[in-house]
C-alpha cells in the first residue's frame, strides 16, 4: 500500500465534509450546481480518483503479502469507500434542500473511518 496516501485521503474526506458542513449553515442545496458547490463536487472527484488508487494498490498488495490479514474485510474496507461517495453525491443531487449536503456530511465521515478500519486490518489488528 502507499504509506502516505491514507493520510491524503482522510484529509480529504475531512475538507469535503467541513464543505458540505458550510452549505448547510449556507442554507444551499447541492443542485443546481453553483461555483460554490462546483468546489465541493470538485473535492469529491479528487477524493473518489484517491480512493480508486487505493483500492487498486492494495488489491496489487494482497497476492505478495508474507502475513496473515483478514482477506475479505480487507477488501471490503478497500472497495466500500469507493461506493459511498458516489452514492452519497447521487443521494445529494436528488435532494433538493439543505440537507442534501447532510447526506454529504455523512458519505465523507464514514470515509475516514472504513480507511482508519483499513489500516488496522493491514496491520494486522482483528
Amino acid at each position: 500500500m502507499i504509506d502516505v496516501l491514507p493520510t491524503v485521503l482522510t484529509v480529504l474526506a475531512l475538507a469535503g465534509a467541513a464543505y458540505a458542513g458550510l452549505l448547510i449553515a449556507l442554507n444551499k442545496a447541492l443542485l443546481p450546481l453553483t461555483p460554490l458547490t462546483k468546489g465541493l463536487v470538485g473535492t469529491l472527484a479528487v477524493l473518489e480518483v484517491g480512493l480508486f488508487v487505493q483500492a487498486v494498490a492494495g488489491l496489487a498488495a494482497l497476492p505478495g503479502l508474507d502475513r496473515e490479514i483478514q482477506t475479505w474485510s480487507f477488501v471490503g474496507y478497500l472497495l466500500g469507500p469507493l461506493v459511498i461517495v458516489p452514492v452519497g453525491v447521487a443521494w445529494a443531487g436528488g435532494e433538493r434542500t439543505r440537507w442534501s449536503a447532510g447526506v454529504l456530511v455523512v458519505a465523507c465521515l464514514s470515509v475516514p473511518v472504513m480507511i482508519l478500519r483499513l489500516g488496522q486490518i493491514w496491520a494486522g489488528h482483528a
